[in-house]
């Protein structure tokens, strides 16, 4: 699978690659986006993150169980116990846990923006350190401008931040490195996005072990609350996403895909406002439109 995915991409002429290749990185990003709003209602509803990211991979774990059974478990049908643990660990269920558990500390502004910032800026610099990806100027200076328009954006809920808002930022750079690394290593071990679905999936499946410290959790929310989450984390937020940032990694290379990540605020606020009531304001309008410039130049070579 990894072979015929790697050669499907690589065998597609380079403009209809890129295109596709954009077309996946940006619905990775409204999948993240939806992740993002509807992890913050879940907390503000009285959902744990434990439970919101278990049914973010419960799910897709169960669908994919079939596959991996299929292809073998002794090696995790291909991706290999050791690299699947990592990454799950880099890009599913734990990353998860400690990035909803920030939901509670800080808005959805902060989660929304500080985590696709540097998980961009990360993911640029380690494709270039590690998998030795060209750095161009331009892409540089979109880069900025990306953090920049994200700096603006955040700077109102940045000035009203107490030990708990600080704890919580770090909490989303800690989760945005992460990813960075996760996107990172899909590329250096060229592993096709299904698998990488699967194999994380299958791996997050045991986080059922969590489940009876918080069933009670789960009951109090009702099955509304549940059921919505199943959906929109275990079918958007969790396979979808992965899927497609996995596909992007493939067409684009990790060092452009992963600058993808920089769409999730604007994305996410505009989400916020139509589902949650957040109006955004003027300083985010303004960053929205910084970031939208740099995340072009980030696209021209």
């Amino acid at each position: 699978m990894v072979a015929g995915e790697m050669t499907t991409a690589s065998s597609l002429p380079v403009k209809h690659a890129t295109a596709w290749g954009v077309l996946c990185g940006t619905g990775a990003a409204v999948c993240w986006a939806i992740g993002f709003v509807s992890a913050r209602h879940g907390v503000l509803v009285g959902l744990s993150p434990l439970v919101i990211a278990l049914h973010r991979f419960f799910w897709a774990g169960l669908a994919f169980f079939p596959l991996i059974a299929t292809e073998g478990f002794r090696n995790l049908g291909g991706v290999g116990w050791g690299r699947g643990i990592a990454l799950t660990i880099l890009g599913a269920l734990p990353f998860s846990i400690l990035s909803y558990t920030g939901f509670l500390l800080v808005p959805l502004g902060h989660g929304g923006l500080i985590q696709p910032a540097v998980a961009a800026v990360a993911g640029l610099f380690l494709s270039w350190l590690v998998l030795g990806e060209t750095l161009p100027v331009r892409r540089i200076v979109g880069a900025a401008a990306i953090l920049v328009g994200l700096a603006v954006i955040g700077a109102e809920a940045l000035r009203t931040m107490g030990r708990q808002g600080v704890l919580g930022d770090l909490i989303f750079v800690t989760t945005g490195c992460s990813f960075a690394i996760f996107g990172m290593l899909l590329r250096q071990w060229q592993i096709a996005a299904t698998r990488a679905v699967a194999a994380t999936s299958v791996v997050s499946l045991a986080g059922i072990a969590i489940l009876p410290f918080v069933f009670d959790n789960m009951r109090a929310a009702g099955l509304y609350e549940n059921a919505l989450q199943a959906a929109l984390q275990g079918v958007f937020a969790g396979p979808g996403a992965t899927f497609l940032f996995a596909r992007a990694v493939v067409l684009l290379g990790a060092g452009r895909a992963v600058l993808f990540t920089a769409l999730v605020p604007a994305i996410t606020l505009l989400m916020g406002y139509v589902a949650l009531g957040e109006v955004p304001s003027v300083s985010q309008l303004v960053g929205l439109v910084i970031v939208v410039v740099g995340f072009r130049l980030t696209q021209k070579n």
